[in-house]
């Protein structure tokens, strides 16, 4: 890809001018968004002026910003070139990542070698997954590297979401048998009485998130026919007793929720050749007054040992609405 240099200001007295050139005007289009939604997005988020001109954009900002802008426009644009469309949140995670990771992402091969640099994606049956944040970066770095990893964080911050990608993309390339994925069966401060139906309707409102995330990773009549062979489970987490869950992919989901001793069995289900995931937010346990969470005692006692990993999420990791993330921060300066 020929990207023009970097022009200098024109005078000491003009605002710093920077232009881009780019050699394919097609994908430039494509970069450009429709209406220029694309650029508008950059524009906000960096304070910065975007002009197109021909087969160039000029930059006018900040020096700082313009550089930023800069980055993250031949980061996108060098997805164009590897035959990517830009989805809804790529020009977010490219903001957030500073537009440091250009490019299309790992491409055929084991993806354990994307960690040997650049960009990390995701692949999945229905669509590549791609962390938005360097803390998500790091999680999920930490999901193929660690044969036990905690998530720990706020809501919206793909905790579980990414987890049951990861679970999905091992599953595919045949590197676990199945995918477990469990949650504690808590109302969250709801009493919802007694459900008609038998076990599984019972228990699938508590599973919801959990399916949600599956369909966006496999096709529907796929995930169908996984579940009925057994090779991908969704449980409560009181039915995880008594198993050994060896080859599998495991999620423990809203793990705040989880008591003391539950916490305990679910850790010591690990067998051989498995992952284990454990995804809480410590501000959202729903457990009885008085009742520990377990999620807290793992932190307090496993914290020091060897070979697992904890990832640790805030507010500014959040990538749902932004108003989701200055919910969190205004409840945070409140407690």
């Amino acid at each position: 890809m020929a990207i023009g240099a970097l022009t200098p200001p024109h005078t000491d007295a003009a605002p710093r001018q920077v232009l881009i050139e780019f050699p394919d005007n097609r994908l430039l289009i494509d970069l450009c968004g429709e209406h220029d939604r694309n650029l508008a997005e950059i524009e906000r988020a960096l304070s910065v002026h975007i002009h197109r001109r021909g087969n160039q954009l000029e930059v006018i900002g900040e020096e700082a910003a313009q550089d930023q802008a800069a980055q993250v426009l031949q980061a996108l644009y060098e997805r164009l070139e590897g035959g990517r469309a830009l989805e809804t949140g790529d020009i977010d995670r490219e903001l957030r990542m500073g537009g440091a990771e250009a490019g299309g992402g790992a491409r055929d091969g084991d993806q354990l070698e994307m960690f040997k640099g650049g960009p990390i994606e995701i692949k999945t049956r229905k669509k590549p997954v791609e962390p938005r944040t360097q803390a998500q970066k790091a999680y999920v770095r930490s999901l193929f590297e660690y044969e036990l990893a905690f998530g720990i964080g706020p809501a919206g911050t793909g905790k579980t979401y990414l987890a049951v990608a990861v679970g999905v993309s091992m599953f595919i390339n045949g590197l676990v048998d199945r995918i477990i994925l469990a949650r504690p069966a808590v109302e969250a401060g709801e009493k919802l009485g007694y459900l008609p139906g038998d076990m599984k309707d019972k228990v699938d409102p508590y599973m919801q998130p959990l399916y949600d995330a599956l369909n966006d990773f496999l096709p529907g009549k796929q995930l169908a026919k996984l579940m009925e062979e057994k090779r991908i489970e969704i449980a409560p987490l009181a039915f995880m007793r008594g198993r050994t869950l060896s080859n599998a992919f495991i999620v423990l989901d809203e793990a705040q929720n989880a008591t003391t001793m539950q916490m305990k069995m679910f850790l010591t289900r690990l067998g051989e050749g498995s992952r284990m995931v454990i995804t809480g937010d410590r501000s959202q346990v729903d457990l009885p007054r008085g009742v520990p969470s377990g999620l807290w005692d793992a932190e307090r006692l496993l914290g020091e040992v060897p070979g697992i990993s904890f990832n640790y999420f805030t507010a500014d990791d959040v990538v749902r609405h932004p108003l989701v993330a200055a919910i969190i921060k205004a409840y945070e300066a409140d407690a």
